[in-house]
Formats: structure tokens, sequence, C-alpha cells
């Protein structure tokens, strides 16, 4: 196969990658496609698409193809993925493996039929990735995509409507600018609080000198352990009624007074094997008669 009949660029390509370099099928082996310039990556691509549309999908030679151009063309996620670079550096790989995604998706969807440089084809699906991930990871709480959709929209309403009206808008002014239903204005309105969260650590701001430096995390109250036993004595009580004065006492002295079976056995005339048995036969019948009352 003969590189003439490509574009002059992809010569001069295969001259700086290893031209005389052996081939994987038709197609010349590149050595280290993510070092080709771009300009002759467009050149090298338009070899690499054509070939890749004539071999079999699943064979050796269309696996090359497929992955040399994903390599060749990553320059294409780093251009795109600049305008992002604000966002911070901790999401800069996250922006570029989704910006991958988007470069691959492009590779298996370009046509050359369709005479459309493949990077013009390929940055809105790239961008589109990026954009996506924004849009389904920037929230502190998810809302439906139609909502996040409407916080944009009624973000730049408010801004028009304010330059004009010399005012901030109002509900009504919004839904006729954006020919929506108040209702709906409101839910995206409340939406757009899900957009960001504070953090409760943070502190509370408070002026008085009893939460002057706490966190809004040592305001909240929290739950009461003991106020989960309340249910059950209440339910209790009709279950003690029903025992004899004898299983009271028992009760009494073990739970109340906190005394040993032994102790018990020495006040009653008991032996301790007798009170634990007692005891035994008597937490069964109020576990019993609270289980059939429930």
């Amino acid at each position: 196969m003969t590189v003439t009949t490509y574009e002059a660029g992809a010569t001069t390509a295969l001259a700086q990658t290893g031209g005389h370099a052996p081939t994987v099928g038709e197609l010349p082996f590149v050595q280290d496609p993510h070092k080709v310039a771009p300009k002759d990556a467009r050149a090298l691509s338009k070899m690499f698409f054509d070939r890749l549309q004539a071999v079999e999908e699943g064979t050796e030679e269309y696996s090359y193809a497929r992955n040399t151009l994903i390599e060749m063309n990553m320059s294409l996620v780093q251009f795109s993925a600049r305008r992002f670079r604000g966002r911070g550096p901790e999401v800069w790989e996250d922006i570029l493996q989704v910006g991958t995604i988007g470069l691959i998706k492009a590779i298996d969807r370009f046509d050359l039929s369709r005479e459309v440089e493949f990077t013009t084809f390929a940055v809105p699906y790239i961008v589109g990735e990026m954009k996506r991930f924004f849009r389904d990871t920037s929230w502190a709480v998810h809302v439906p995509r139609r909502l996040q959709e409407l916080r944009v929209e009624l973000a730049k309403a408010r801004d028009h409507l304010t330059a004009t009206l010399d005012a901030p808008p109002t509900v009504a002014e919004l839904a006729a600018y954006l020919e929506i239903t108040e209702e709906e204005v409101i839910e995206g309105l409340v939406a757009s609080n899900g957009y960001t969260a504070g953090s409760i650590d943070l502190p509370t701001g408070s002026e008085s000198n009893e939460d002057a430096g706490r966190s809004y995390a040592e305001t909240v109250g929290a739950c009461d352990p003991a106020m989960d036993l309340v249910e059950d004595f209440h339910a209790l009580a009709p279950m003690l009624d029903k025992l004899d004065d004898r299983e009271r006492r028992i009760l009494q002295m073990r739970f109340g007074q906190e005394m040993t079976q032994a102790e018990i056995g020495a006040e009653l005339g008991y032996s301790q094997m007798h009170v634990s048995r007692l005891l035994s036969r008597i937490l069964a019948k109020l576990r019993t008669g609270m289980l059939t009352e429930s």
C-alpha cells in the first residue's frame, strides 16, 4: 500500500513515526501514535478511517486502526478540556477521561463520505461528554435533568430581565419571558438550591455568646437513646399489672435494686437456681405478652 494516494502530510507523518516499520494488515505501523503532531494526525486519520470502514470489526487490523485513531487524536481531548481548566485540578483527570469517551464515540460514528473534517465532527462529541459530566456530578443534590437545564434558563432570563427592568424579575415575569407556568418557575428556583451545599462543619455566624464559634453540626440536636425506651415502658406497664406480688417483687429486687440472684434467694429463702428459673419464666411471660399485644 502506498501512502502517496493520501494527503501529502501523511508521508511526512509516517517518516517521523517509522514509515518503513512493519505493517498491520494494510496499515503502516505507527510506533508512538500519541506523539504524532496534530496536523499530521489529520492526514493519517483519513488513511486509518478509510481502512477502518473496509475491514471487519473484531479483527486485529480493525482493533489496531481504532486504537491508533484514539491515541493520535487525544490532542483533541486536551484542547477541548482547556475551557474547563478553571474547575480545579482535582477534576482534571475526570475531564480527560470523559472527553476520551466522547472521542471514542466520535470515531465509531464518523463516516468519511460526509466530507467533514474529523476534528469538526469530534469536538462537539468530546465537549458534550464533558458538559454532561459536570451536569451530572456538580450538583450537591441530584435533581432531574429537566430542572438542571431549567436552572440555566432561569439564570439567563433573570440576568436579561434585571437589566431590562432595572429590578429583579418576579416569578410571573420569568414565567412570561420563558413561556412556562409560574409553578414550573417556582419548581426550578427551588431545585436551584440543590446545586451547592454548605458544610455543617462551618461556623454558624451567630453573634450570640452561646453559639459563637460553634459549627452548625454542634447546634443540631441528636436523638436521645433513652427516648426509645419510653414506648417499651408504656407497652410493658399493662404486662406488669398481670404479674402476682411475688413476681413483681422479684423483678423489683433484680432490676430496681440491682440485687444478684444469690441475694434475692437469700432474701426470699430460695436457692439461686430457683431464683434463676423464676426470673426466666417471668421475663418469658412479659416478652410473650408484649409481642402478642404489638
